[in-house]
């Protein structure tokens, strides 16, 4: 094994002095150890814009690894393969597909070794030098070598200081992972029932369509015959086309949605297109807390708990500059050869910071923990008025739905009385048409009125972070932290 190119010099110089005998043995020792080291070698990882296309594409919410993830997750082996892809199973797809969980568990990765990094201990660093003298005096020996090492001592228990440091920033993370979670999950049920509401009125808008064409055509009939005026003709044509533009746009909404459900889920557009998604709405009374939505919001909100985690890592740094006005001391033992002379050293040194004391970093250091306070003390002012809101939209959203409600029961009996006045031969089928409109018209009501509780519900579930719709197969996302 070959040496460097130094020590065969070193050594050279240093043959055939008996004096420095040990000193050409200790750096032969090292030779070894210098050459024996491995060093990691750089290596370039562009990224490959293909290949994270092919990944995306090769997604597939039918295949084995989502349905282990299922299994590991608690849901029924009964219901696999998913036949109907509801609330529960598409926010599943999202946690296990969607990439913005991988970022936060990334940042979790590097917290996680920031925390081992911060454990670490300053190690004892070896120095040594040689020197040659020209014996102008003729008195001396010509070589002077020395070796010492510096043996660092760190002071008011800085280590553990960075440890808290370092454990705070962990903890953030895995709070951050949770919250990308469930930010997630919101995104993904507010589409879906977005979704849902938007096929509902597709139907009826259909069912609409197909009344009003009916209207149009006993209009022209009558029109016809002169039994009825050019405007009343005119006038359904008019009611026909905007019922016809109302469907086509909620048509292309669907399509918007779909592709929102998609970038939601983390799945290529045409995987979500196969998928049979729940398209008829199936509005279950929330399951609300017994306690106070203030009292809630302020018990389960990541937000108050990351805002507590960043409180705490300020004080941690504070700690950590006020144990700085206590200087770090060094040992450093040595050996020298002088010309002749053997001398053993100890030496200690440390910086002198008696007088500044770190004053202007411990004053920085207070005032971003008033900084982590007033901002603590913003965001549960924010949640409770949230929470508050969320609340009281949800009750008047449950109230105009109950009134829909009452109302739709009425147009039901009235439906039902013209119905029987045309079979009896007292109504024509013009009314009994617009009797259908009618009752069309106030499904729809009911209709808008369950997405407004539905989006109610939605927002206060974000204000409470707690789903408010469980089942057995949804009751493992209430975990904050989600498998995978």
């Amino acid at each position: 094994m070959s040496r460097p190119l130094f020590l065969n010099s070193s050594i050279k110089l240093l043959k055939g002095r008996k004096h420095l005998k040990y000193l050409a043995l200790f750096i032969l020792g090292l030779t070894p150890l210098i050459n024996a080291c491995s060093f990691q070698q750089y290596q370039a990882k562009p990224i490959d814009k293909s290949a994270i296309n092919a990944r995306l594409q090769a997604k597939d919410p039918n295949g084995p690894q989502f349905r282990q993830y299922l299994l590991d997750n608690g849901y029924p082996n009964g219901n696999l393969p998913i036949q109907q892809w509801g609330a529960e199973e598409l926010v599943y797809a999202a946690l296990f597909f969607n990439p913005d969980l991988d970022v936060a568990r990334a940042q979790l990765r590097a917290a996680e070794l920031a925390k081992s990094i911060a454990g670490i201990r300053n190690v004892p660093t070896v120095s040594g030098n040689i020197a040659h003298s020209n014996q102008a005096n003729g008195d001396i020996r010509p070589y002077a070598i020395g070796l010492s090492i510096d043996i660092p001592i760190e002071t008011a228990n800085k280590r553990d200081i960075r440890i808290d440091n370092a454990t705070h920033l962990s903890e953030i993370a895995k709070l951050e992972i949770a919250q990308a979670a469930w930010q997630l999950r919101n995104r993904v049920t507010e589409t879906f029932y977005a979704y849902q509401v938007n096929q509902r009125l597709i139907s009826l808008l259909q069912n609409e369509q197909a009344s009003r064409q009916e209207i149009v055509a006993i209009y022209q009939k009558r029109f016809n015959l002169g039994a009825a005026s050019n405007s009343e003709l005119s006038t359904a044509k008019l009611q026909l086309l905007n019922t016809q533009s109302e469907l086509v746009a909620k048509q292309q909404e669907k399509l918007t949605l779909l592709a929102r459900l998609a970038s939601n889920l983390g799945l290529p557009m045409e995987k979500v297109r196969a998928m049979s998604i729940i398209d008829s709405p199936s509005f279950i009374a929330p399951n609300l807390p017994a306690e106070n939505a203030k009292t809630a919001a302020l018990l389960n909100r990541l937000d108050i708990r990351i805002a507590l985690e960043r409180y705490a890592l300020a004080e941690a740094k504070l700690k950590l500059e006020i144990a700085k006005q206590y200087p770090d001391i060094s040992l450093n033992p040595g050996y020298a050869y002088e010309f002749g002379d053997k001398i053993w050293s100890l030496g200690i040194s440390s910086l002198l910071s008696l007088l500044e004391k770190n004053k202007a970093a411990i004053a920085e250091a207070e005032q971003l923990r008033e900084v982590e306070a007033a901002q603590f003390e913003a965001l549960q002012t924010k949640v409770i008025t949230e929470a508050s809101i969320a609340s009281s939209q949800l009750n008047q959203a449950q109230q105009l739905l109950s009134n829909q409600q009452q109302l739709e029961e009425q147009q039901s009996a009235n439906a039902q009385r013209t119905q029987r006045r045309f079979n009896a031969g007292d109504a024509d089928r013009l009314e009994v048409a617009f009797s259908r409109l009618e009752t069309n018209a106030v499904e729809k009501n009911v209709l808008l009125a369950q997405a407004q509780q539905l989006t109610a519900l939605v927002q206060l579930e974000n204000a409470l972070q707690r789903p408010l719709i469980e089942s057995d197969k949804s009751k493992n996302l209430t975990d904050p932290v989600i498998k995978n």
